[in-house]
């Protein structure tokens, strides 16, 4: 499924900008995974989209810590709300669980295909350690790549998209240049809107209702591009390029 309101074609653009958790690696999956194995030892059955709302509404809390190292805190909140033991052995499963996360289907191939036509940068709210992890599971696509470590803010803060720009100003390049790409309403589609920057939206979650383990946005932002799939993208930058 691909819809548009964009004018500007896919092929003016020289840089790739991308979130990385929940667009190109699939961390819901990692995190049920992780409650399946401690709701399994304990010999309990627990609802996987009813874990996510509260995991979803653990991040907004204050004291919330960088991801993925937030999953222990997060734990807490759920093993609370699914009757589940709270340990520091559970709390530390969820961590490195979703620290190795893994990517979603398409997203390997998508991401080489891409590479072909720009150069691509990670945007994303993990930590140094789990990115460069993601990062070798991708197949090391990017050509460079921001973490919350780096830029000392999370999205959807301006800074973090600010200091995106002035690398891209340093390779010659500038924001209209950046198309870019996220699954996410709240940390990324809104606000590369407000800041002018062209989107794609890659709605993972087209199936299913809700927003999962994502925080929901204020409003709904309609993207310049629409997708189901990083896997779309791919294929319809492709075919632009090649006419």
């Amino acid at each position: 499924m691909a819809t548009t309101t964009a004018t500007k074609p896919l092929t003016a653009f020289r840089y790739v900008t991308f979130d990385v958790v929940g667009t190109l690696i699939d961390f819901e999956g990692a995190i049920k995974e992780g409650l399946a194995q401690i709701a399994a030892k304990e010999g309990l059955a627990i609802d996987d989209e009813a874990a996510l709302s509260v995991y979803r509404e653990a991040r907004y809390e204050e004291g919330a810590q960088r991801f993925p190292d937030d999953l222990g805190r997060c734990y807490a909140r759920i093993a609370a709300a699914m009757g589940l033991p709270d340990t520091e052995e559970y709390r530390q499963l969820m961590i490195d669980i979703v620290g190795e996360a893994k990517p979603f289907p398409d997203s390997v191939k998508a991401m080489a295909m891409l590479k072909q036509h720009y150069k691509l940068v990670a945007m994303t709210n993990a930590r140094r350690w789990a990115f460069e992890k993601y990062a070798e599971k991708l197949g090391q696509p990017f050509w460079a790549g921001f973490t919350t470590d780096d830029t000392g803010c999370e999205k959807p803060d301006p800074d973090y998209f600010h200091q995106v720009f002035a690398y891209v100003e340093q390779d010659g390049g500038s924001k209209e240049d950046i198309l870019h790409t996220a699954q996410s309403q709240y940390h990324d589609i809104g606000i590369s809107r407000a800041l002018g920057m062209t989107n794609a939206w890659i709605q993972r979650r087209h199936a299913q209702s809700g927003y999962g383990g994502t925080i929901a946005p204020k409003e709904f932002t309609e993207p310049d591009y629409h997708f189901h799939a990083l896997a779309g993208l791919a294929q319809a930058a492709d075919a632009a390029f090649r006419g």
